[in-house]
């Protein structure tokens, strides 16, 4: 079993910054990927961002790309989203989640319980 805890959400105005935080605890965190997704009112779930296990590898939506930025220390069991210039259609419930390497939500065995996000125009 892996338990995630999603902290850093919050109500911002559009052009802020915010920075996500997600701490693991269960099993060896460096072994897996991880990833970050998120829910806008009334829509599916879609990826926002997923590193690689050591750090060296990193991939981020089309939505997001140049402004925000994932990253994780291993040593401590945390990945985190830096999300600049925040846009009202950013506002969403955001999950990180532990698994495979993969943009397809299917590809997490582990989810937290998400953090909400939200951007005032």
């Amino acid at each position: 079993q892996v338990q995630l805890v999603e902290s850093g959400g919050g109500l911002v105005q559009a052009g802020a910054s915010l920075r996500l935080s997600c701490s693991a605890s269960g099993r060896t965190f460096s072994n897996y990927a991880m990833g970050w997704f998120r829910q806008p009112p009334g829509k599916e779930r879609e990826f926002v961002a997923a590193i690689s296990w050591s750090g060296s590898t990193k991939y981020h939506g089309d939505s997001v790309k140049g402004r925000f930025t994932i990253s994780r220390v291993n040593a401590k069991n945390t990945v985190y989203l830096q999300m600049n210039s925040l846009k009202p259609e950013d506002t969403a419930v955001y999950y990180c989640a532990y698994g495979t390497w993969t943009s397809d939500p299917g590809g997490y065995d582990y989810w937290g319980q998400g953090t909400q996000v939200t951007v005032s125009s």
